[in-house]
């Protein structure tokens, strides 16, 4: 089985923490190399959703892709295409957790709008260092994303709102409820753009309350981009 995988520096470096044996993958440079893999993954796919057009052409390769901040029937919706199309063509996605911190655990989390078969989506996850694999719906954050993402937003008000101090939210957290990390450790962790966008787009798809987006943390992500 031959497995190729595009990402940026950040996810490079959180998929190497892994420790995924270097032997079951190859890293590549663009998504048009992706007709000379059996497996392809794509962890910036949700910064990129155009590439879903050229994914549509193969028909041999199973795409993973990574669909936190869009939806995989968004992407498509966003470009033209159909779900029902790309399955008639025998096109094959999957979308997955692909937020740093989330790429470095055991549990591969991914959404199957087209219904693969899941053992399928096993054996592969193994390969690529995921004993485990949790599927959820096809839903912009998925599960995991969204919780973390929401609670660090949270953090942010309870600053703002001069309650409490970074570090006293990350020790309150971290001995209180046993997380791993702090909200703030998290966030630096996944990285600050992506949590804001993550909640951005699920503001968009929701128009939850509970997504609105604090205003210090806004105002670091426009200092940081």
């Amino acid at each position: 089985m031959k497995i190729g995988i595009l990402a940026s520096p950040a996810k490079q470096a959180a998929w190497m923490r892994k420790q995924t044996p270097s032997i079951s993958f190859s890293w590549v440079q663009d998504n048009k190399a992706h007709e000379d893999f059996d497996v392809f993954v794509d962890l910036d796919f949700d910064n990129h959703t155009e590439r879903i057009v050229d994914y549509c052409s193969s028909s041999k390769t199973l795409f993973f892709l990574g669909a936190v901040k869009c939806n995989l029937e968004l992407a498509f919706h966003q470009h033209g295409l159909s779900l029902g199309g790309a399955e008639a063509s025998g096109t094959k996605f999957i979308g997955i957790n692909n937020l740093c911190s989330f790429i470095e655990r055991d549990v591969l989390e991914y959404s199957n709008p087209m219904n693969i078969d899941s053992d399928t989506i096993a054996s592969i996850a193994l390969h690529l260092g995921y004993p485990q694999t949790e599927s959820v719906n096809s839903r912009v954050g998925l599960i995991t994303p969204r919780v973390v993402c929401m609670i660090i937003n949270e953090a942010f008000y309870t600053v703002q709102e001069g309650t409490a101090t970074e570090n006293d939210i990350d020790q309150a957290m971290r001995l209180g409820t046993n997380y791993p990390m702090g909200p703030f450790e998290w966030c630096e962790k996944i990285g600050l753009i992506d949590v804001y966008e993550t909640l951005e787009a699920l503001y968009q798809d929701t128009h939850d309350e509970r997504y609105k987006i604090c205003s210090l943390l806004k105002q670091r992500y426009l200092r940081g981009i």
